[in-house]
C-alpha cells in the first residue's frame, strides 16, 4: 500500500493555502490562489502533482460539500421570487454561448482541426454546446467569500445555474444522440422530470422526520452526520439513477435543509470540514486536469477567439436575460459575470465528446485553456462588478452621515 497520497494531501493543502493569501494581497479572492497552486504545480507547469484517483474522488466530494452549503444559504423565498426570472436567464446563457461556439467552430473546424469520426456540423454544434456549461462551484465560493450569495443576484446566479445545468445535459444528449445511436434522447428527458419529482417527494418527506427529530434530539452533532449522509444520497441517486449531475442533488439536499431551524449550525459546521480539506483539493484538481497543448498559430487563434467568445457570450446572454426580468443594469453585469465560469463541467462534456469522436484531441486544448482562464478570471471580475456596488453602499452612508 502506497502512502504517497498523504504527501499529496500536504503539498495540496499548504500550497493553496500560500497562493490563495498571496493573492488576497492583491485584493483578488483567495480562491483564485488555490486554482493556480493546482496548474502550477500540476503538468502544466512543475508537474510535481498529478491527479490520482483518491484526488478525483475527494474532489467530488469537495464540489458536493460546496454545493450543498450554497443550498443551506439559499434564501428560499428570494429564489422563489426568481425562479421565472432564473430560467429566462438560463435559457439565453444557453442559447447565445451555443450560437457563439458554434460560428466560431465553422469558423475554423477545418483540416487538421477537424475529426474524422463524425459530421463536421455534428462538430461545431459540440464546441456551441461545451460552451454553454456553467461551473457555479466557483461563483459560490467567491460570492461567499465576500458575502454576496444571499443578494438578488446571488440568487439568481444560483437558480439560473441549476436550470443551466438541466438545460446542457438537454443539449449534450441531443447532439449526443445524433452521434451514438444507442442514446435515447426521450428515456433521458423522463429521467431528469423523474428526478425532480424524486426530489419533492423524498425532501418532503425528510423535511418533516428531520425537522420534528431537530427538535426532540439534544445531540447536535447528529445534525449534522444525518445531514450530510442526506446529501449524499440524494447526490448518489441524482447521478447513478437519474443521469443528473450529483451537484444538483447536493444542492436540492442544502434546500431543503435550509428551512429547519439548525440550518445555521450545519452550515457552520460543513464549511469547517469544507475549508480545512475538501475545497482546496477540488480547486487544486481544477488545475491538475490541465495539459498545455503543442501551439500552432492556427490553434492560438482559434484558443483566443474561443475565449472571448466563452466570455461575451455569458455576460451578454445572461445579463440580457437578466436585464428583462426586471433586473438593475449592475445586477445584470453581476449576474452574467457570474456565469462565466466553465469549470470541471465543461471538461467533463469536452471529454464525454472526445470519445464519440466529436472532438478532435487537437481541438481539446483550446477547450482546456478556455475552461482555465474562464475559472480563473472569473472570481477577479466578480470582485470588480461587486466592488462598485459596496463604493457606492459606501459613498450612500457618507452622504447620509453628513
Amino acid at each position: 500500500m502506497s502512502y504517497h497520497y498523504l504527501l499529496d494531501l500536504a503539498i495540496i493543502l499548504i500550497s493553496t493555502k500560500l497562493f490563495g493569501l498571496m493573492t488576497k494581497r492583491f485584493n483578488m479572492p483567495q480562491v483564485v490562489g488555490a486554482l493556480l497552486a493546482g496548474l502550477i504545480l500540476g503538468p502544466a507547469a512543475f508537474n510535481v502533482l498529478q491527479e490520482t484517483e483518491f484526488i478525483k474522488q475527494i474532489a467530488e466530494l469537495g464540489v458536493i460539500a460546496l454545493m450543498f452549503t450554497a443550498g443551506l444559504e439559499t434564501d428560499i423565498e428570494e429564489m422563489k421570487k426568481s425562479g421565472k426570472a432564473a430560467f429566462i436567464i438560463a435559457l439565453s446563457g444557453v442559447l447565445f454561448p451555443l450560437a457563439g461556439g458554434f460560428l466560431v467552430a465553422m469558423i475554423f473546424n477545418k483540416g487538421d482541426l477537424t475529426s474524422t469520426v463524425t459530421p463536421v456540423h455534428l462538430q461545431n454544434i459540440f464546441i456551441g454546446v461545451i460552451l454553454t456549461a456553467t461551473s457555479v462551484s466557483i461563483t459560490v465560493e467567491t460570492l461567499k467569500e465576500m458575502g454576496k450569495l444571499s443578494t438578488r443576484a446571488g440568487n439568481a446566479i444560483l437558480g439560473a445555474a441549476i436550470i443551466d445545468d438541466i438545460l446542457g445535459i438537454v443539449a449534450l444528449t441531443i447532439i449526443t444522440s445524433m452521434a451514438d445511436s444507442s442514446v435515447d434522447i426521450v428515456l433521458v428527458l423522463m429521467k431528469i422530470v423523474l428526478f425532480f419529482i424524486f426530489s419533492g417527494i423524498v425532501g418532503f418527506g425528510f423535511y418533516k422526520f428531520y425537522k420534528n427529530w431537530t427538535e426532540e434530539e439534544r445531540n447536535k452533532r447528529r445534525f449534522v452526520i444525518v445531514a450530510f449522509v442526506f446529501c449524499l444520497l440524494l447526490a448518489f441517486c441524482a447521478e447513478e439513477f437519474f443521469g443528473v449531475a450529483d451537484i444538483t442533488g447536493a444542492f436540492i439536499a442544502g434546500l431543503i435543509i435550509s428551512n429547519t431551524d439548525k440550518k445555521e449550525y450545519i452550515t457552520q459546521r460543513f464549511e469547517i470540514m469544507s475549508y480545512i480539506l475538501l475545497s482546496p483539493v477540488f480547486f487544486a484538481s481544477i488545475g491538475l486536469t490541465v495539459n498545455v497543448p503543442q501551439m500552432t498559430p492556427t490553434i492560438i487563434l482559434f484558443s483566443l477567439i474561443l475565449l472571448v467568445m466563452a466570455i461575451l457570450t455569458k455576460i451578454v446572454g445572461c445579463g440580457l436575460g437578466a436585464k428583462i426580468c426586471g433586473y438593475t443594469g449592475r445586477e445584470s453585469l453581476q449576474i452574467g459575470t457570474g456565469m462565466i465560469s466553465r469549470g470541471e463541467v465543461a471538461l467533463i462534456v469536452a471529454s464525454k465528446g472526445a470519445a464519440l469522436g466529436l472532438l478532435s484531441t487537437v481541438q481539446f486544448g483550446p477547450i482546456v485553456i478556455m475552461v482555465v482562464i474562464t475559472t480563473i478570471i472569473t472570481p477577479v471580475l466578480l470582485k470588480v462588478v461587486f466592488k462598485e456596488e459596496g463604493v457606492e453602499a459606501a459613498e450612500g452612508k457618507v452622504a447620509l452621515n453628513k
